[in-house]
């Protein structure tokens, strides 16, 4: 699933959109991680498993997952349709638009799982909401509700579930008429002082991933396929 999203970033990069949206298929946003996968073996031992399910013992997948985001030119859109979970909200911070109905909620339970955080969030999470409040997302696994969320600047407006799709959709059409390249600057002169940072938070973030593996293998009802627009597409 990293590199299907990975791929799909690249293509948006390139292409005539002009703003990527990400949302989740079914009930969540994303459920997280399978670490089960960890206890599965492949024939080829655990060098094996890292080429395959991403861990960065091997190609380095989660690494270069996180970078796709940090790298991406355009407006980058979360549609946060059901409670997220893991990476999938870590990675929040990278984003530039979060909108999320009133039903989501956003949980980082690593230090629970013996894991330490990820995605960049060690950094985003403590300049946007503060570090006491992002401890407790980070090292003491609380829960916030959508409407938490949004007051702590992680997203940035909740909608009601019954209208959540044709109010969020309505307005991304709005977005997509918008000039690309004017967007595409005005988003390099807002992170071009952050992508310095987040790289060195990504290196560190590696760093620690080699000290705790069992949390990064194939993702689990990760999100669905990327929506790029162009402008007058939709």
């Amino acid at each position: 699933m990293y590199n299907d999203i990975i791929a799909a970033l690249e293509q948006a990069a390139k292409d005539d959109s002009v703003i990527t949206v990400f949302t989740g298929a079914g009930d969540f946003y994303c459920s997280g991680n399978d670490l089960s996968n960890f206890t599965k073996i492949p024939e080829g031992g655990v060098d094996e498993m890292a080429k395959q399910g991403g861990t960065c013992s091997g190609d380095h997948q989660l690494t270069e997952y996180v970078k796709a985001y940090i790298d991406f030119p355009k407006p980058l859109v979360a549609v946060v349709n059901g409670p997220a979970v893991g990476i999938s909200v870590t990675v929040l911070g990278l984003f530039d638009l979060v909108y999320a109905t009133d039903r989501a909620t956003f949980h980082t339970p690593f230090s629970q799982l013996g894991q330490s955080a990820e995605g960049c969030s060690s950094y985003t999470f403590p300049k946007i909401m503060g570090n006491a409040k992002a401890s407790e997302m980070l090292l003491f696994n609380k829960k916030l509700t959508a409407a938490q969320a949004c007051e702590l600047g992680l997203v940035s407006e909740v909608f009601p579930d019954s209208s959540f799709q044709s109010e969020v959709w309505s307005r991304l059409k709005a977005y997509a008429k918008l000039p690309p390249n004017s967007l595409a600057l005005s988003k390099q002169l807002i992170r071009s002082m952050e992508k310095d940072r987040q790289g060195q938070t990504l290196r560190q973030d590696s760093a620690s991933t080699n000290q705790h593996p069992s949390d990064h293998q194939s993702a689990r009802g990760e999100f669905k396929v990327s929506r790029c627009f162009s402008r007058g597409q939709m």
